[in-house]
């Protein structure tokens, strides 16, 4: 035993064993944001502009950064989760409101990953009255049998699965030339359309309930304040790999689809169309890539739900506890898989409808969470002398007001979609 003595006495060893302990929240927040909806992001913007949107992704890395980590830092801080906090500090009223709409629109974000696992599996031949009922049983079974440990091991796996999209990237031969070009150095046009797919790549690397989870899970693995610093690195892990993720997609798309000029709707549309340019690889790997973060979302976003409606309300949360113990937390995930599994499964439904309006759900929302998450974390009688600093205050609230513009263009956007202007 003496390799383990030698372990326990190096400084440098120590600490790295401490932050593998930690690593979790941070990583698998930051993966979840590469849902179906932020692949189909990702994908359109590199179809339809190429490699002149990779730039967005700095600003993105940047502000998911400052959002993650303030999170993080209340939820040690405080021991609360973000619901618990925002009820106790600015009232019941306000937070049925946002509770209300969050509720909603993470039912239609629920039905849509599931539309994103029916979409996948359809490339391999696989029914969606197949693949979405098998996979709402195994997300069933993994959250109520399973602990938090268990679950936390089988969600980092999916976060490194989502690399595959490097390979897909790899086969589709880009220009690498090119790609420092779009990566580096901004490109602004002023149409609606161009600073809308700005503003939607931006936009979304934050979503509501990504912050209540973040903080949920930090509670949840119970990290004290002196390991504060392995989360902080956590939180990088997570958002570097997330914009690793958006680029490689972004670069795939435009250096086949974009290249050719075709134009997709969704992630789905671009797995398909990779096929003939860069290989039925590159076409599948795409696609498993599409399924596993379809299924991920799928299961963290009704999981986030639950825990943070019960924590504003009091009731006991968390997947370490029994349906016995828990059962508000359990009833509220399972109503929300149902309801949106019956979606998908119910012939012609108005799949991109739902993903719209749940969109405009969380713009409109998204603001509310920011300015009452930057207010909490300035507040010294909340988070002693662990407040934001200046940087991260000019981050935080230069970041709100961008988001705010974001959700006035989506909005305006997508109403206009709706009524066919």
């Amino acid at each position: 035993m003496g390799w383990l003595n030698r372990i326990k006495t190096n400084p440098k060893m120590r600490s790295f064993l401490l932050f593998l302990a930690v690593l979790g929240p941070g990583i698998i927040t930051g993966s979840v944001d590469n849902d179906a909806g932020g692949i189909t992001t990702y994908s359109v913007a590199g179809a339809s502009y190429g490699y002149r949107l990779l730039w967005t992704l700095i600003p993105s890395f940047v502000l998911l950064v400052v959002v993650q980590e303030m999170n993080a830092r209340m939820g040690i801080v405080t021991g609360k989760g973000l619901a618990d906090l925002i009820r106790e500090n600015f009232g019941v009223k306000i937070t049925t409101f946002i509770f209300l709409g969050l509720v909603a629109a993470d039912i239609g974000n629920t039905a849509t990953e599931f539309a994103g696992v029916a979409g996948s599996l359809q490339i391999f031949g696989v029914s969606k009255y197949l693949s979405v009922p098998c996979v709402a049983v195994g997300v069933w079974l993994l959250v109520t049998k399973g602990n938090y440990r268990t679950a936390e091991r089988i969600f980092l796996f999916f976060s490194v699965c989502l690399l595959s999209y490097i390979i897909s990237a790899l086969l589709a031969r880009p220009d690498w030339a090119e790609v420092g070009r779009g990566f580096i150095k901004p490109e602004m046009h002023y149409d609606i359309k161009y600073l809308s797919m700005v503003l939607g790549i931006i936009g979304t690397t934050v979503a509501p309930w990504m912050q209540f989870y973040m903080q949920s899970a930090v509670i949840e693995k119970r990290i004290k304040v002196e390991d504060y610093r392995y989360e902080f690195w956590d939180v990088i892990v997570g958002c570097t790999a997330t914009v690793v993720v958006a680029f490689f997609i972004m670069v795939a798309c435009a250096a086949t689809l974009n290249k050719n000029g075709l134009v997709i709707g969704e992630a789905k549309d671009a797995a398909v169309a990779l096929k003939p340019f860069a290989g039925v690889l590159a076409s599948q790997v795409f696609a498993f890539g599409l399924f596993i973060a379809s299924v991920f979302s799928a299961a963290i976003l009704p999981l986030a739900t639950a825990f943070y409606v019960c924590e504003a309300f009091g009731f006991e949360a968390g997947i370490n506890k029994k349906i016995t113990e828990a059962p508000q937390f359990y009833a509220l995930f399972g109503f929300i898989m149902t309801v949106a599994v019956l979606i998908i499964l119910i012939p012609g439904a108005p799949l991109i409808a739902i993903s719209l309006w749940s969109q405009v759900l969380n713009a409109m929302l998204l603001p509310v969470v920011l300015i009452s998450m930057i207010r909490m974390v300035n507040n010294h009688r909340i988070m002693g002398d662990r407040v934001n600093n200046k940087f991260q205050n000019a981050v935080g609230w230069s970041s709100t007001v961008v988001l705010i513009l974001l959700t006035a263009i989506l909005i305006f956007d997508t109403a206009g979609k709706a009524f066919g202007h």
